[in-house]
């Protein structure tokens, strides 16, 4: 039991349970809006499928943009004041989403709520690394992910019962229900979270180096492509398979909040156990299992666009899972790998390049799934399948530029709070 408690609540500084805590609510707003920004552009707003595609990569397009600017300043001025920042640009940002009516509004809102997201995740790593040990980090992100996902997931199956495209004033709720979570967070962090010292904070001026400091640690850049790769092929998914199930699976919108739901299930009761297995253990060979698994994954969602439509929830809702279990795997390796690689005085720019890597791949996904799916919505799948198969081969290949004290995730150690 003593070892259970241990698997799910593990040790970390006070401080970072209290970020981890503001995160969950946050993450309950991006859930309610996540799943069904796609239904509400096009089947709401009536905006052609591959403009919607471009609207969402918009959004990612500007986030990285965004996201280097903001790892410079988090270097200078510390991740609490960047996050802040960053969460009132984002409470603008989605709460102007019910505003939405013409393709350019959906672009201006989208290109808003970007420059809040390339802040966001690079200013909330760089506080969780500054604040944590390292041997704690894997711990520590591993939780990220779990009440990222645990908020996504009751946040989708709460905008699953509120949104229905016959009553457009639901979608209303749903982006103003997730414009006030941001605040929310913001006044959590602000009230109860320091700024962590040299490393996770503050420098003085002209002591914090520069991205071609970063640039030049090849490790790194070999990390992030191959993240970029995943993010793509994986990740972005997430943001056309809405809109898949409802208009090629026959799902309604609470179903498909349901898989969403599912896929949080798995994660909340698998991450952290997956992580503390990770401990001691290659890096590399896990990224490359996490592939082959989305690539299983994704394979599994066209069968449910020629299914009836109640085998189809079936096999969303394995797909779900089996792609839950890949989540936990990278989980477990790239936040800390990433934060094992930085060099203290520049963490905020590796993290801001790290975030660059995942918004690549959400710019690239969305805007290509959208045109893909207007054209072959089942290829986009078998496709997506075939580069998470290429990722997972790759993974092995860049294990050879890691340094040695990177190749393996660290054995965690207690902390005090």
């Amino acid at each position: 039991m003593r070892g259970l408690l241990r698997t799910y609540f593990p040790p970390l500084p006070r401080a970072v349970t209290t970020l981890q805590v503001g995160g969950l609510v946050n993450s309950f707003g991006n859930g309610v809006v996540l799943p069904f920004l796609f239904i509400y552009l096009h089947n709401v707003r009536g905006i052609a499928l591959g403009v919607v595609g471009l609207i969402v990569a918009t959004h990612a397009v500007v986030s990285m943009v965004a996201g280097p600017v903001f790892g410079s300043q988090i270097d200078r001025f510390g991740g609490k004041r960047t996050l802040a920042a960053a969460l009132v640009i984002l409470t603008i940002g989605y709460a102007a989403y019910a505003l939405v009516y013409e393709p350019w509004q959906g672009f201006l809102v989208a290109a808003i709520s970007g420059i809040g997201v390339g802040g966001f995740w690079p200013s909330q790593s760089t506080l969780i690394a500054g604040l944590t040990p390292s041997r704690q980090r894997p711990a520590a992100f591993a939780m990220q992910r779990v009440v990222m996902n645990l908020g996504i997931g009751l946040g989708a199956l709460a905008g699953g019962l509120i949104a229905t495209t016959s009553s457009p004033g639901t979608f209303t709720v749903l982006f103003l229900l997730d414009a006030a979570t941001f605040l929310a967070y913001a006044a959590v962090m602000l009230a109860l979270v320091p700024s962590p010292a040299l490393g996770g904070g503050a420098h003085p001026p002209g002591t914090s180096g520069s991205y071609r400091d970063v640039l030049r640690h090849r490790a790194f850049v070999a990390v992030i492509g191959l993240n970029a790769l995943f993010i793509f092929a994986g990740f972005s998914g997430f943001e056309v398979l809405p809109v898949y199930a409802k208009n090629e699976a026959g799902l309604t919108e609470t179903q498909i909040g349901l898989l969403f739901f599912v896929n949080t299930v798995v994660i909340v009761l698998a991450q952290l156990p997956i992580a503390r297995l990770a401990q001691g253990r290659r890096r590399m060979p896990t990224l490359a299992l996490l592939g082959l698994l989305w690539a299983g994954a994704w394979m599994i969602v066209p069968l449910a666009g020629s299914a009836a439509a109640g085998s189809a929830v079936w096999f969303l809702t394995t797909a779900m899972a089996v792609f839950a279990v890949g989540q936990c795997l990278h989980g477990a390796v790239q936040a800390p790998l990433v934060a094992d690689l930085a060099e203290p005085r520049l963490l905020g720019r590796f993290m801001a390049l790290s975030a660059l890597s995942w918004q690549v791949g959400f710019a690239l996904g969305p805007a290509i799934g959208g045109f893909g799916l207007a054209v072959s919505p089942n290829g986009v799948w078998l496709g997506a399948a075939a580069l998470c198969a290429v990722g997972g081969a790759l993974a092995l290949v860049v294990e050879s530029a890691l340094p040695a004290r990177a190749r393996r995730t660290p054995v965690a150690a207690p902390v005090s709070a």
